[in-house]
């Protein structure tokens, strides 16, 4: 029933009042230009300083040493099976993904379309 009323709302015929408008200055506003605002200009910096780079010289070192220690080797190795499940459906979706782009490019590298 109420599948029925929203259709015949749906297929009721518009009105056509506002057709039939002339298009005058009145009703055509075209919106008006904002003003440039300013903008910030960020450079980047290639060449990182030294603190950066110890800073992550220091960081890799203590996360390879945290991999030694027994403890949290075992912890990263112990994946619940679901989890294991899910990461390797991620992996194979990439693989699958890739394998899809890789052939594309193949195709369009091997039989280039001509156009005159």
């Amino acid at each position: 029933m109420a599948a029925t009323a929203s259709l015949s709302a749906v297929a009721a015929p518009l009105s056509v009042a506002g057709l039939r408008k002339p298009l005058g200055a009145s009703s055509f506003r075209p919106l008006q230009p904002r003003a440039a605002r300013m903008t910030t200009v960020v450079r980047a910096s290639a060449s990182s300083s030294v603190k950066e780079k110890a800073a992550a010289g220091l960081t890799a070192a203590a996360l390879a040493a945290a991999l030694v220690v027994p403890d949290v080797a075992e912890a990263a190795q112990s994946l619940t099976p679901s989890l294991k499940n899910f990461l390797l459906s991620i992996v194979s979706g990439g693989v699958v993904l890739v394998a899809i782009v890789g052939a594309v490019v193949a195709v369009s590298n091997f039989d280039p379309v001509k156009r005159a």
